[in-house]
């Protein structure tokens, strides 16, 4: 199957919000509907463009997402269709080699996720009450 991972443009904007709507309408039942159209609107115009994002691409299509920023795995998202396969474990992997990945936050309710990057050596290290963006999710900060 042929895979690439590839530094993504403004012109990847709609499938990276493609992906990420299919994520998190899968991984994150506990996101208020109203913080859902919030983030799906400063996405694109506040994070995608000061972060260097790379994509997952499958037979040309575009999968995943992820971004690491001074050692922070700022963001990783896999499509849902394509979720469990692999994908977002490869695109860790690439991050971790060519950009080094130390620490990571996750949403406490994402049980899923705080148990993939367990699996992938990282271990919880302190709490937030609040996101990154002051809302009320509670944040797990997890290093390696």
């Amino acid at each position: 199957m042929s895979t690439q991972i590839r530094l993504a443009t403004l012109e990847d904007y709609p499938r990276i919000m493609e992906i990420w709507e299919s994520a998190v309408k899968a991984t994150h039942g506990f996101l208020a509907e109203e913080d859902f159209i919030y983030f799906k609107e400063v996405i694109p115009k506040d994070y995608l463009p000061n972060l260097e994002v790379y994509l997952f691409i499958l037979q040309n299509q575009p999968v995943a997402f992820a971004s690491v920023s001074e050692g922070s795995l700022e963001m990783l998202f896999v499509h849902n269709d394509y979720r469990g396969k692999g994908y977002g474990k490869g695109l860790i992997q690439f991050m971790d080699e060519t950009k080094g990945i130390k620490k990571v936050d996750v949403n406490e309710q994402n049980y899923l996720a705080v148990g993939f990057y367990e699996n992938l050596g990282f271990r919880k290290a302190g709490r937030s009450e609040k996101d990154g963006s002051g809302k009320d999710y509670p944040i797990i900060h997890m290093v390696r």
